[in-house]
């Protein structure tokens, strides 16, 4: 709550709320379902979350991306219910963006240089699966597509076709892939929203344009993150961001200010390490 308060005052009164109502159901307990998600209530404007807590700061940044989709909820309560129903290419921009404010101001208060690379690799994990393993599941998900229209694709091409899209969604650095993920990665059983993967990456680098904005303009820029939330359900992405980030996001310009980001933390992290080790 104290790193959410950064962001700004709504985000940090939201989630105070959603912990004294009683919104997150974290309880680790035996035979409970590992699933997590977020679920929203358009009629009343709350959500529940639903997730097992176990102490680790990977948790912590689980309920910090479930409580981003909770403030986007909120963000709409107040829209008209034809206008509530946002596209996928935006589902996972405030959940991104929540996870950004978090693991920032936590590698700010880091006490130590292990703690800070401890911190920055978790951060950077996200940065290699929206880059490489969603990409793998794309290019997987996109090449059975096109051989499921010719009939039946059994386990065996499958499981080719897993190994082809992480060789070259990974270029080649991955050793030791499971080719067997096709099985258990839930996105591609979600049928009616087939390349359920695209959005994590492009909600990935659009939020890192965001955040990028929100760092320049501090606690004043969370009205225009708020407005850019409520208008996510009758705008396209391009249209979004014109009018709330005056960015244009057909420019390669925008997404490269986010791969900067990320190359930052990649040289911090190179830094840190040869000074550890």
């Amino acid at each position: 709550m104290k790193h959410f308060g950064k962001s700004g005052p709504e985000l940090e009164r939201f989630v105070h709320g959603a912990f004294e109502k009683g919104w997150v159901e974290a309880e680790n307990r035996p035979s409970k379902s590992i699933v997590v998600f977020c679920a929203g209530f358009p009629l009343t404007g709350e959500s529940r979350v639903f997730m097992t807590y176990g102490g680790t700061f990977k948790d912590v940044l689980t309920l910090t991306h479930e409580l981003g989709h909770a403030f986007h909820n909120h963000a709409m309560k107040q829209v008209q219910g034809m206008n509530k129903q946002y596209p996928m290419s935006v589902a996972e921009t405030a959940s991104t963006f929540a996870e950004m404010v978090i693991l920032d101001a936590a590698i700010e208060a880091a006490d130590s240089r292990e703690e800070k690379l401890f911190l920055l690799d978790e951060k950077l994990k996200r940065s290699a699966m929206n880059f490489m393993n969603v990409h793998s599941r794309f290019l997987f998900e996109k090449k059975f597509y096109q051989e499921r229209k010719k009939g039946t694709v059994p386990a065996s091409r499958l499981n080719e076709l897993m190994e082809e899209a992480m060789d070259k969604g990974y270029q080649g650095s991955l050793e030791g892939g499971s080719v067997h993920s096709w099985i258990w990665t839930p996105h591609f059983y979600i049928t009616n929203s087939p390349f359920y993967n695209f959005p994590y990456t492009f909600g990935y680098l659009f939020s890192l344009g965001i955040y990028a904005k929100a760092k320049e303009n501090g606690e004043a820029f969370e009205q225009a993150y708020l407005a850019l939330l409520r208008d996510s359900g009758k705008m396209s992405a391009e249209q979004l961001a014109a009018k709330h980030l005056g960015e244009d996001i057909t420019s390669e310009t925008f997404w490269e200010k986010g791969l900067e980001m990320c190359r930052k933390d990649v040289e911090e992290f190179s830094r840190l390490s040869a000074l550890l080790f």
